[in-house]
């Protein structure tokens, strides 16, 4: 006869097949669980996903018409004024040329 030691798998399954089944009916509720978890988190994150892309279009919307309105003032702005601004900017910032404003036939600014 041959050794077995006392907690092998194979006796384990010889001398308990009805804790086996509970364990893989254990094994079958956990996956399930850990699905429905999986489900609720892609679900969460798809959302959030459209809320944070939403609000980026918003962002560049709202990018995009200052840029239109900072480059219109800066065109209506006199010569004075712009490089009164230009002064106020710290160094660390780069100041952008700004197109001249285009003059009127009798002279002004338009």
């Amino acid at each position: 006869m041959a050794f077995q030691p006392p907690y092998s798998p194979s006796l384990f399954r010889k001398r308990d097949t009805a804790s086996g089944a509970s364990v893989v009916a254990i094994d079958n509720k956990i996956e399930q669980a850990m699905d429905l978890v999986k489900n609720h988190l892609m679900y969460a994150v798809r959302e959030e996903v459209e809320i944070l892309k939403e609000q980026i279009r918003e962002l560049v919307e709202k990018n995009s018409q200052l840029e239109r309105e900072n480059t219109l003032l800066k065109t209506l702005a006199s010569p004075e004024q712009l490089e009164k601004f230009q002064s106020r900017l710290s160094p660390e910032e780069p100041v952008p040329e700004s197109p001249r404003a285009p003059e009127a036939p009798d002279g002004s600014a338009v």
